[in-house]
């Protein structure tokens, strides 16, 4: 539809992909070398800057894959869920793939036979063929990393600062993915329309007493009551610092607009005293 393709072209304007001309630009050419969506491969480009390549690929290797958590048998969604609870990470669900992806390497590492890592799998309600998709896709994204001669960081997943760089990665690709909880019960309002969105089953934070504010999601879907899946929590200033000016004027008006914008006066008001001018 002529709807879906303007659309399409004006995400790729806001992640840099184009230039005046409607072209590729020369930062669109490289995020083509990835087989992954814009958002992700600009995801992967910014993990460059912020030195968390490693933990980003695993992220987007999960996500690509199809979902590693396998549905619970009858009677059995108590125990699952358990299992589950084991990997969840507090900053949330990318973090929480990456919990995963690293637990299933090292059972893997002392697995003897494939027999033993499936069972892992089935112990922890997990899928191996998931797994084993994603550790393939992890190698391929490598491989193309190396390729076009881009820096692949050493991993240093659970440090503070490493936290801190994978959330900025993930902003600087999916800030047109940005929700905020508007009644405290987990009614998530996405800033690029007025749809309101529930948590997926298959989230950390769902059923839990603590539910974020402002979220990071990787896809939204309809046929699945309105789901955010994949959802991680987010400062509403890393939003305002990364997402493009030029985008966050184009949102529509809202309550979470407003706030974002009194954040934006706070932190540089004579920058917006000149463009109101």
């Amino acid at each position: 539809a002529p709807e879906s393709l303007m659309q399409a072209l004006e995400d790729l304007d806001y992640l840099a992909a184009l230039d005046n001309d409607g072209n590729l630009s020369e930062f669109g050419i490289i995020m083509s070398e990835f087989p992954l969506d814009p958002q992700l491969s600009k995801s992967i480009l910014a993990s460059c800057e912020f030195d968390c390549v490693d933990e980003m690929l695993t992220i987007a290797a999960m996500v690509t894959a199809p979902n590693c958590f396998s549905r619970a048998p009858p009677g059995t969604e108590e125990i699952a869920l358990t299992c589950w609870r084991k990997f969840s990470h507090p900053a949330g669900d990318h973090f929480t793939l990456i919990n995963v992806f690293n637990a299933f390497k090292e059972a893997s590492a002392s697995c003897t036979n494939q027999c033993n890592k499936e069972k892992w799998c089935r112990d922890y309600f997990l899928s191996c063929s998931a797994l084993r998709m994603a550790e393939t896709i992890k190698a391929e994204l490598v491989e193309i990393m190396r390729r076009i001669e881009l820096p692949i960081s050493e991993p240093d997943f659970g440090s503070e600062e490493n936290t801190l760089s994978i959330k900025k990665s993930l902003i600087s690709g999916y800030f047109m993915h940005i929700a905020r909880d508007v009644d405290g019960s987990g009614n998530y309002l996405m800033l690029t329309h007025k749809q309101v969105a529930q948590l997926h089953p298959f989230s950390s934070y769902y059923n839990t007493r603590r539910i974020p504010e402002w979220v990071l999601f990787h896809e939204f879907s309809v046929s699945e009551d309105n789901s955010i899946r994949v959802v991680s929590e987010i400062s509403p200033d890393l939003f305002v610092e990364l997402a493009p000016q030029y985008y966050f004027t184009n949102l529509p008006p809202s309550e979470s607009k407003d706030m974002l914008q009194k954040l934006i006066n706070h932190v540089s008001p004579i920058s917006t005293m000149e463009e109101q001018k």
